[in-house]
């Protein structure tokens, strides 16, 4: 199969770079250029790509604004960010906007295409580093303030404390989604079948109210 891409960045050389990259990869195509997001999101528009491979800060309509515009507009559309930032704020921005993966710009051609290739199915896909960030902010104790009866930080509240409607297995496929664990992961981790994680991964996300493992994340993070 072969998936289509919409590339968005302001800066044409890096446009230019990016399109004859993925020129390269066989089973990926550039459609289509854009140098903001609000011409990204007539272009999608017009006519809706696998993949946009999205800048974050851009003049005028910035991409976790397009992103939302896409996300809402066209849920098929996967929005792939790939930007020179890996701060947390920009992270978690651009995963409420509905994005499903974070690359920053150090990625290699292969990490690239294997990334496109996953949000095009439906996966959620982070670097190294983007990574790390989103499983230190799960994992940091949540801030409280001193008081004579807790002298000491508090753990982070379960998943399944903070989302009662999930069973205690529906819960336990949610943190490894939100660690980014791809469902084969899933079902080793947990003795299960793929078939059975992916029906509990639909089961997660109808109960929470999401459509994709980035926006379940964003949850998580919230």
């Amino acid at each position: 199969m072969t998936i289509r891409v919409l590339v968005v960045d302001d800066q044409a050389i890096v446009r230019d770079g990016l399109v004859t990259v993925l020129s390269l990869v066989p089973d990926l195509q550039v459609v289509g250029e854009a140098a903001d997001g609000a011409e990204a999101i007539a272009m999608v528009a017009a006519d809706p790509p696998d993949v946009v491979l999205m800048d974050l800060r851009m003049p005028g309509t910035d991409g976790p604004t397009a992103t939302a515009s896409i996300a809402r507009s066209h849920p098929g559309v996967a929005v792939l960010v790939l930007t020179t930032y890996a701060d947390d704020a920009s992270i978690v921005g651009a995963l409420r906007a509905g994005a499903r993966g974070y690359l920053t710009k150090d990625a290699g051609r292969a990490e690239l295409a294997t990334a496109i290739r996953a949000v095009a199915t439906g996966q959620a896909t982070f670097d190294a580093e983007v990574g790390a960030r989103l499983v230190a902010q799960l994992a940091a104790p949540s801030p409280t303030a001193p008081s004579p009866t807790a002298p000491t930080p508090t753990a982070p509240t379960p998943l399944r404390d903070r989302f009662p409607e999930l069973t205690p297995r529906e819960a336990d496929v949610l943190e490894r989604i939100a660690d980014g664990r791809t469902n084969p992961e899933i079902a080793a981790e947990l003795f299960l079948t793929v078939p059975t994680v992916k029906s509990y991964v639909n089961q997660v996300f109808a109960k929470l109210g999401v459509r994709t493992r980035a926006e379940a994340v964003a949850l998580v993070l919230r």
